[in-house]
């Protein structure tokens, strides 16, 4: 698939504020201000630009061209879609005009310790203390969940699965940086200890699952992003890199390989972009999570082995396109996991 004129324009914009800015963490207020990439997925009447997945998605892949930190995937995609899908008109008029220009980020805490990121395995369970509602427990790999300034759990209720609004300031409400093997992914431990919060919308199940869906494609792009800057990093130093008298690039055996890398790379992002144009992707979206994954940890490992000894050294940014697709294979789900959802859709349809 191609993109849109429009599209074509939004990735221009973006590769070029990225590459002036740096990939640093001050280009996300940039890329807020300038091209409002916070509110590309979020509707108009609440402050966003009403596009789609598909134009978050061509943010995805060039914030991870270059690694960029930026929460646009827990805080616009995960977050904001989750309270998008809750049905709670309120909640969604108080929340997400913030979201949408990028002044507050919202971190939503699911999951536990295990990461499966499933609907019936929430890491708090909430009770109704009479004046509201009280939270207990621990969520894991809370992105971006050190400096949001609007937390979401999920949370057990005894009515189902529940999602609260929490203060990050409020009493009872604890949150840890964790150590990543990507440092460039903000992640953290949020612990409610009788933390209080407010009930937005009602079973949140169904919200749960579409947000997870919608970041799932989108990471898809982010990797298939990152999996297309590696092969083009590995490219020109097949193309600069001389032995035995000429470039590495002219051996057949490294033109094949890099050959197969560019069939890969080209195969995700044609994955995702479809994905990404379907309504209700569904499986889909895991199918694009699993195979874009794939295809970075397999450019990625490449990219090591094509630059030779350069490539395992610190200075060179190989590893952290390694780092980058190991982590990111276990966000929202492990690829064995997602897979045996697919067949599982398949054999029930």
């Amino acid at each position: 698939m191609s993109l849109t004129v429009e599209q074509r324009d939004l990735r221009d914009a973006v590769r070029g504020l990225i590459e002036k800015a740096g990939a640093d963490r001050p280009a996300w207020r940039r890329l807020c201000d300038e091209v409002g990439v916070a509110g590309l997925g979020i509707p108009e009447r609440y402050g966003g630009a009403g596009a789609g997945l598909a134009e978050v998605c061509v943010v995805m892949a060039e914030l991870g061209r270059n690694l960029t930190p930026a929460p646009l995937l827990g805080s616009a995609v995960l977050a904001a879609q989750a309270v998008l899908a809750s049905g709670d008109d309120a909640a969604c008029e108080r929340l997400l005009p913030a979201i949408a220009d990028g002044s507050v980020t919202a971190a939503l805490a699911w999951t536990t310790q295990a990461g499966h990121w499933d609907i019936a395995e929430v890491g708090c369970a909430a009770r109704d203390a009479g004046s509201g509602w009280e939270l207990d427990g621990e969520a894991h790999y809370v992105l971006d969940g050190t400096a949001a300034g609007v937390l979401l759990v999920a949370a057990s209720t005894p009515d189902g699965t529940g999602l609260f609004e929490v203060g990050p300031d409020t009493a009872g409400v604890a949150r840890a940086a964790v150590t990543a093997m990507d440092d460039s992914r903000d992640l953290a431990v949020v612990r409610l200890r009788g933390g209080r919060g407010r009930r937005v919308g009602g079973d949140a199940a169904g919200a749960l699952a579409f947000a997870r869906d919608q970041a799932c494609v989108a990471l898809a792009a982010e990797q298939a992003g990152a999996a297309q800057r590696a092969l083009e990093l590995t490219v020109g130093h097949l193309l600069t890199r001389v032995q035995f008298g000429q470039v590495i690039g002219g051996f057949q055996a490294l033109q094949h390989r890099a050959a197969d890398l560019y069939v890969l790379v080209e195969s995700a992002r044609s994955l995702y972009q479809a994905v990404a144009a379907d309504p209700g992707p569904g499986p889909l979206a895991a199918a694009a999570k699993v195979y874009c994954s794939e295809v970075l940890t397999q450019a990625a490992s490449e990219m090591i082995q094509l630059h030779g000894a350069i490539g395992i050294t610190w200075e060179h940014q190989a590893h952290r396109y390694l780092k980058r697709a190991y982590s990111g294979r276990y966000l929202f789900g492990t690829p064995a996991a997602h897979l045996a959802a697919i067949a599982a859709t398949l054999i029930d349809g």
